[in-house]
């Protein structure tokens, strides 16, 4: 192996873009499976709360805070097994986005300043040995004019001209 000194000429926009979606995603779906639980669980127990101050107090739902949220808090917290893979899906799809533009902008910035990264590149020697294999005495056919890689011989490339002969 030897080592050869070079700098990092430019960065595929490209590459820079995928793979700043897939690190968004990723990030984006652990996060919103956090956000999703912590919703459901907030709404369970905004509604824990509620309860216990109409009974103690005395004081109709609806001039409680949130109170007329009620049906949407009971929604999310019996259904939290669809709230959490939600929340995490449209996060995930705006963390995606969202990785991807600041992907593609780093690539994009690093490609037009005049300044690059050094970097070293390890290349193998390779030593060159005369294969036994394809390349050792094969011979290719000679190609038949006229016809798409030799294929179709004398008879004529086209059906009709086949059918012709044939009947």
């Amino acid at each position: 192996m030897r080592l050869v000194r070079g700098r990092l000429a430019a960065v595929s926009v490209r590459a820079s873009l995928v793979a700043g979606v897939w690190v968004g995603g990723s990030l984006g779906l652990v996060l919103g499976s956090i956000v999703g639980a912590l919703l459901a669980w907030t709404a369970g127990t905004i509604l824990g709360w509620q309860r216990d101050l109409a009974f103690t107090l005395g004081v109709a739902r609806a001039l409680l805070p949130l109170g007329d949220q009620v049906a949407a808090l009971r929604w999310i917290s019996s259904n939290w097994f669809l709230v959490i893979p939600a929340t995490a899906a449209v996060i995930a799809v705006v963390a995606a986005i969202v990785g991807g533009l600041i992907g593609a902008l780093l690539a994009a910035v690093y490609n037009r300043s005049p300044r690059h990264a050094a970097v070293v590149v390890e290349i193998p020697d390779v030593v060159e040995e005369p294969t036994a294999g394809a390349d050792a005495g094969a011979t290719t056919r000679p190609r038949r004019a006229g016809t798409r890689r030799g294929r179709g011989g004398d008879r004529g490339g086209s059906p009709t001209a086949q059918s012709s002969e044939d009947g």
